[in-house]
C-alpha cells in the first residue's frame, strides 16, 4: 500500500468539525470512483505531536502507483463534482505540505540485494 500524507492547519476562523465533513464528502466521492482506496482525517490530539508538524493529517491509500495517477488526473481535470469538493477542502486549509510513503517490505521488494 503506498500511503500520501498531507499535514496542515486550519486556515483562522474554519470550522473543525465543519472541515472534517467536507474532507469526508471528498474523500468518499474519490472512493466510490476507486481512484483511493482508503482514508484517514486526524488530528494532534492533547498537543502530543512533534512541534514541527500541523495539528492535522490526512493519510489516503493506494493499492498502487497506478492508482494514484488516476486520483491526482482525477482531480487536476478540475471537473465538476470533484474540483467544487476539492475547493471546500483545499480553501480551508493553511501550512501544508506532503509526503509519500509505502508498506515495506513491499510486494515489490527483492530479497538479497540489500544495502546496508
Amino acid at each position: 500500500m503506498n500511503v500520501y500524507h498531507a499535514w496542515f492547519n486550519l486556515k483562522d476562523g474554519v470550522s473543525d468539525v465543519e472541515f472534517a465533513d467536507a474532507a469526508r464528502e471528498y474523500l468518499e466521492l474519490l472512493k466510490s470512483e476507486g481512484c483511493i482506496a482508503s482514508y484517514r482525517i486526524t488530528r494532534c490530539k492533547f498537543g502530543l505531536g512533534h512541534p514541527s508538524l500541523p495539528e492535522w493529517n490526512i493519510m489516503l491509500e493506494f493499492e498502487s502507483m497506478a492508482q494514484m495517477d488516476r486520483a491526482f488526473d482525477r482531480v487536476a481535470a478540475r471537473t465538476s463534482p470533484v474540483e467544487g469538493f476539492h475547493h471546500a477542502v483545499n480553501s480551508r486549509v493553511k501550512d501544508i505540505f506532503f509526503a509519500l510513503y509505502r508498506d515495506f517490505p513491499d510486494a515489490v521488494r527483492q530479497r538479497g540485494e540489500e544495502r546496508f
